[in-house]
């Protein structure tokens, strides 16, 4: 499977499509959580690790938080909404430096953990153009190039 990068400028925000809820049928909570779980260990290893909890106390807490908001967006219990309160993600990520630099590690990273899935190409491809939009809503700074 080709894991395309949509070319970014930056302040774009297009419209997101949910990714299909075959997505969390297939893999079910508990493989969500997994994936979401080792995107963020691979997140830690990258030059992006700044923008990540360092204590694993933290780290966990923060890929429960991901995969809930995942799990509730391809159709599943909403525990990011009961936990959380409406994701606002662009908002609660304002706080962080994110890059047009740091969309593409952080992509990187998840084509990792998806290349990996034994799952249908066409399920894999509805979460990724999901990802592959959603991070363009991230992106809160400018290239470090200019």
């Amino acid at each position: 499977m080709e894991f395309t990068i949509n070319q970014y400028e930056f302040g774009q925000r297009p419209p997101v499509t949910l990714p299909s809820p075959k997505f969390l049928e297939l893999l079910k909570e508990a493989g969500i959580r997994q994936l979401i779980s080792d995107h963020y260990d691979l997140l830690s290893k990258s030059e992006i690790s700044h923008l990540f909890p360092r204590i694993d106390e933290q780290l966990d807490k923060a890929k429960q938080r991901s995969s809930d908001f995942f799990i509730q967006i391809c159709g599943g219990h909403p525990y990011y909404n009961e936990n959380r309160g409406k994701p606002m993600m662009a908002r609660r990520h304002s706080p962080f430096t994110i890059t047009p630099e740091a969309r593409i590690v952080w992509l990187n990273c998840y084509e990792q953990v998806l290349s990996k899935l034994d799952i249908p190409e066409d399920v894999i491809q509805s979460f990724w153009d999901y990802l592959n939009v959603f991070s363009f809503w991230m992106v809160n700074s400018k290239s470090k190039s200019g």
